[in-house]
């Protein structure tokens, strides 16, 4: 005799909440849940320093702030060649964890120097440069893994709820901080951050042994040159159209953050409450974009298409330019910033990573990488010179900037559009060969 607290009762309740809110199929249910909970993990250790990370930033200077995103777009043109290197020699089921252990031990480095020197300005630029690179890599092997494991029709029903994951690390990493940094110094959060970049690695392991039929040809290399990646986004549209839609995306994103980290910099002296000020816009951004990830995603991208769902990313770009080419105060480019992320993260960025699911396990890896990295913070180094010499000093009103952003914006829309059409017809053209 069974009670209704038994464990096959209990397994079968939350099969069923779960499935209140995302379309899972039979077989899918621990697969699902495993990629929730590393996403989870991951987006926790990132979220628990990034306000760590953007305290320093403001802390360096703002003149200091593009020339730091130039920095970060070096180390990433030497380290992606050097992930093509271990990519093409080295069983993808080993790339992950490895990337992600090497980091967690990054981390114990940086807390050792910085608990040792505090007030260090090349350890604080170092560790900025770090975080922004660290961040990139690590969630770009996810969602590679991500693709390897999940079917582009799976994708379209599941994504939505894999994103949440990640937004309730999003949303729990800020809380963490907020809570830690009134008990420790903000330095003592890097050896939290390591501890559950090490539980999303073992995540990952537990997820290909739920999906070993999905997960066939990982023992094998990715195979292809070092820069194999970036050859295929110059050779294919829709490579390439990924690419220019996230490269604009990061030079409007990027002149937002410069214009805060300006406004913040004039606005807040202490650094404790700089840091909760940071905390408290990313807390802002996860609550909003996990429940639309939960309630709204999988069906935007259902019922509208991922052209929809692009194009809504741009659009409030657009918006966010005119609003502060008029008014740059701080609440407005908070409230603006806090709008695109939400809308990147809820709709943008799972609309591109089911594009993904369209492409050869090898590209899944070397071309996303690529984008998600070079491409990614190249439109960071850009933004960066591009809002120096518009005079970013003056604010977004004062300068130059919104004369720039206009025609970005514009030329962002049309990429947002074809991109969505070179989706369509590449799925077509899978179906046709079937």
């Amino acid at each position: 005799m069974s009670s209704d607290h038994s464990p096959s009762s209990a397994t079968t309740f939350h099969r069923s909440w779960v499935r209140r809110f995302v379309d899972v199929a039979p077989g899918e249910m621990a697969a699902l849940l495993a990629s929730f909970a590393m996403f989870f993990a991951l987006l926790s250790a990132y979220y628990i320093i990034r306000p760590v990370r953007d305290e320093m930033g403001v802390a360096l200077g703002k003149d200091a702030l593009h020339q730091l995103f130039t920095v970060v777009f070096v180390v990433m043109l030497i380290l992606v060649p050097l992930f093509g290197f271990v990519a093409t020699r080295f069983p993808r089921r080993y790339v992950l964890p490895s990337i992600y252990v090497f980091f967690a031990a990054n981390l114990v480095v940086f807390w050792l120097v910085l608990k040792a020197s505090p007030e260090d300005r090349w350890a604080a630029g170092s560790f900025f440069v770090w975080a922004s690179v660290f961040n990139l890599f690590v969630v770009s092997l996810f969602w590679s893994l991500m693709s390897e494991l999940w079917s582009h029709e799976e994708a379209t029903r599941l994504y939505g709820f894999i994103s949440a994951g990640g937004t309730a690390g999003a949303l729990a990493g800020p809380l963490m901080t907020q809570g830690l940094v009134r008990i420790f110094q903000p330095v003592d959060l890097m050896l939290v951050s390591s501890a559950l970049l090490v539980a999303s690695m073992l995540a990952s392991l537990q997820l290909r042994r739920l999906r070993p039929a999905e997960a066939k040809g990982s023992a094998e290399p990715a195979g292809g040159g070092i820069l194999d990646g970036a050859m295929k986004v110059f050779a294919d549209p829709m490579f390439a159209r990924i690419a220019l839609f996230i490269f604009i995306a990061n030079i409007i994103g990027t002149f937002f953050y410069l214009e805060q980290a300006r406004l913040v910099a004039s606005s807040i002296t202490n650094s404790a409450d700089r840091v909760l000020f940071f905390s408290s816009r990313d807390l802002a951004v996860s609550v909003v974009t996990f429940l639309i990830e939960v309630f709204g995603t999988a069906r935007i991208l259902r019922r509208f298409g991922v052209t929809a769902a692009l194009l809504a990313l741009p659009v409030t770009g657009a918006i966010g330019v005119l609003l502060l080419t008029f008014d740059a105060a701080l609440w407005i480019v908070a409230a603006v910033m806090v709008a695109e992320r939400v809308v990147s993260f809820a709709l943008a960025n799972p609309a591109i990573k089911v594009i993904y699911t369209l492409a050869t396990p090898a590209d899944k890896y070397k071309v996303q990488n690529f984008i998600d990295t070079v491409v990614f913070r190249g439109g960071d180094a850009t933004s960066g010179w591009l809002y120096a010499l518009a005079g970013g000093s003056l604010g977004f009103a004062g300068g130059a900037t919104g004369v720039i952003a206009v025609p970005m914006v514009v030329a962002w829309l049309w990429i947002a559009r074809r991109l969505g059409a070179n989706h369509k017809e590449r799925v077509a053209e899978l179906s046709a060969g079937d």
